[in-house]
């Protein structure tokens, strides 16, 4: 809204310093700035107004230190989250833009499941909350939605390079570039391509996987896409879910995330920096290092009042929408299949809770007794059992989703 008031000033008056507001920098810095005031000072009010409303975090005795302690902890608190990432998008982005749109929905979308989860088990008293089919329901539906409008939107394209012949099957306008002493081509156009590491040129097309099929088998490659992106968003969002186990984990991790995000989406929308980096220019994306930066302020200012000892909790309304939020980013900038990396933190929660429920199904079957790998999982859990502090568990686990970051934006140049 302040984008479009201040497009306006711009265009007709000769106000200084408006011109600042074109640049996506600025706007991602008073994105940042405006999360994180909404989340510190009006957070408190949202905590108290918990409190007063009795909504607090009901705990299963599973035996950790300092675990009794946070029985009636406010909960739901992922609305702080909600509010810090939509009213700086909403006021400073372009929201004609397709991609701020799309993110935006998955955020209202997610929330919306999360927060319908979470009221379930505080004023139904259901301590399972929604059933699992429905939140697998919601995902798979934000998905859908997704991956339709990433395939079939014209305004969703990339922008691939063509021999110097300027052959092409595409119809797309054809632009002649020079770099150094060599000429080549230029054009929009709509691709299944994404980025992948350690792989040739960085790049993959999901359409390729049914290159058996013989002649033609690009027409079947919104399928395939769909089915990866559908596979992304529920993986992670419940990854993040499940590592919203201990205070402020999943909030810092999804912050080095989020930081992570949008300088890819910078980099990703900026045509000079990605032919500088020789990866994926994706017209029109650099828009969201604004919704980014809420992310991540969002984040960082909730993890005010959720680092140990927590006051609030994300409850799923925040930690479903976290999860969503990510791989619908990660989708739209084309470093979906980064995530492995990036979230290694939630693939490796994810992968211990696996791990230990096959395993315990398993020996139950052949011995008659259940055995475990890990002494609880999710793994944060684990380390926990062993004694190590709580607040130690996280500083660790964030070291890692640092080093895991670095790595992911040194593959870009990895081939």
């Amino acid at each position: 809204m302040l984008y479009y008031l201040f497009e306006y000033l711009n265009a007709h008056y000769e106000f200084p310093g408006l011109r600042l507001f074109q640049y996506i920098t600025f706007r991602t810095s008073l994105a940042i700035i405006i999360s994180l005031i909404i989340t510190t000072v009006f957070g408190r009010r949202i905590i108290n107004y918990l409190h007063k409303m009795q909504v607090g975090e009901t705990v299963r005795n599973l035996g950790l230190e300092g675990q009794m302690q946070k029985q009636g902890t406010p909960t739901m608190g992922g609305v702080m989250i909600l509010m810090g990432i939509l009213i700086p998008t909403l006021l400073l982005a372009n929201l004609t833009n397709v991609y701020v749109l799309l993110m935006i929905v998955t955020t209202v979308w997610m929330g919306a499941v999360g927060f319908v989860d979470d009221y379930i088990k505080v004023f139904k008293k259901n301590k399972e909350g929604l059933a699992g089919r429905f939140k697998i329901v919601g995902q798979v539906g934000l998905a859908l939605i997704i991956g339709w409008t990433m395939y079939f939107n014209p305004n969703i394209v990339v922008r691939q390079t063509v021999d110097e012949t300027g052959v092409s099957k595409n119809a797309a306008p054809m632009v002649l570039r020079q770099k150094g002493e060599k000429f080549y081509y230029t054009q929009d156009v709509k691709s299944t391509i994404t980025n992948i590491p350690f792989y040739k040129n960085n790049e993959f097309d999901y359409a390729k996987v049914l290159k058996f099929l013989g002649p033609g088998y690009e027409k079947y490659a919104v399928f395939v896409f769909i089915l990866f992106v559908v596979i992304i968003i529920t993986a992670v969002s419940n990854g993040a879910n499940l590592t919203d186990g201990i205070d402020g984990l999943a909030t810092g991790t999804s912050a080095i995330i989020g930081i992570t995000l949008g300088l890819l989406a910078y980099v990703s929308g900026n045509t000079v920096i990605a032919d500088y980096l020789n990866i994926l220019y994706i017209p029109n994306s650099g828009e969201l290092m604004i919704f980014a930066g809420a992310f991540v302020g969002a984040c960082v200012g909730f993890l005010w009042y959720n680092s140990y000892p927590a006051q609030v909790f994300m409850g799923d309304t925040g930690s479903l929408a976290i999860g969503g939020i990510i791989a619908a980013l990660a989708i739209m900038i084309r470093k979906e299949l980064l995530i492995p990396i990036l979230c290694g933190v939630f693939l490796i929660e994810v992968t211990s809770v696996m791990l230990q429920v096959s395993y315990f199904k398993y020996t139950k079957k052949r011995f008659g007794e259940g055995r475990r790998i890990f002494l609880m999982s999710p793994l944060h859990h684990h380390y926990q059992k062993k004694g190590y502090h709580e607040a130690k568990i996280v500083t660790r686990f964030w070291i890692v989703g640092i080093l895991l970051a670095i790595i992911t934006i040194i593959t870009l140049k990895l081939r």
